[in-house]
């Protein structure tokens, strides 16, 4: 599989950093919500704060590579069969959307760190604060840090079950476009099944 898009499926970059970030955000909402069994102040609380801080910066890193290799993998691949125009039009809306979502989270919670003056670390490397020390500024950060990681259940959720609305209700190539491919069969009209 090329990691250039083709005129029928994502390129293989594309797909397999799809797919990552799904697993790390995964990862990262998992950390917040289950450092709640384990007893305040404890080890296993801190340490999941801490692998959050770190998967929270990675999932950072890995939305400029997405960026990057988006624009540079060629244009999306059509869909098969087109899809009606209001749909293509409320697309573009909610991907910006994710992208925002998941550049400004992190950055958000990189500066409440700041603002908490706590030290960030990635891999032991320190890392610049990026607002001076404030314990008012941090409480608002943390606030908006948290809405828009609610907000990103709501739009995961939303492109989840979109894609799905196309494979199951729409019937076309919306989600199989994104899956890794299974094999080199060929199915109806010279597309990957």
């Amino acid at each position: 599989m090329s990691w250039k898009n083709s005129t029928s499926r994502y390129g293989a970059a594309v797909i397999g950093l799809h797919w990552l970030m799904l697993l790390l955000l995964a990862a990262v909402y998992a950390c917040m919500e289950l450092r709640g069994f384990a007893p305040k102040g404890s080890e296993l609380r801190s340490a999941m704060k801490s692998l959050h801080f770190l998967l929270g910066l990675g999932v950072l890193a890995l939305v400029l590579l997405r960026l990057a290799v988006r624009w540079s993998a060629g244009a999306a691949p059509g869909i098969h069969p087109a899809v009606p125009d209001w749909q293509d039009r409320l697309a573009g809306p909610v991907h910006f959307a994710l992208y925002v979502f998941m550049i400004a989270t992190p950055i958000l919670g990189w500066m409440t760190l700041s603002a908490e003056g706590q030290p960030i670390a990635l891999f032991g490397l320190p890392l610049p604060s990026l607002v001076d020390a404030n314990e008012a500024l941090a409480d608002q950060l943390q606030d908006v840090h948290e809405a828009l990681a609610t907000a990103g259940y709501f739009l995961i959720g939303l492109h989840a079950a979109a894609a799905l609305a196309h494979h199951y209700l729409f019937r076309d190539d919306t989600l199989s476009r994104m899956l890794p491919r299974r094999g080199s069969r060929q199915g109806a009209h010279g597309r990957d099944r």
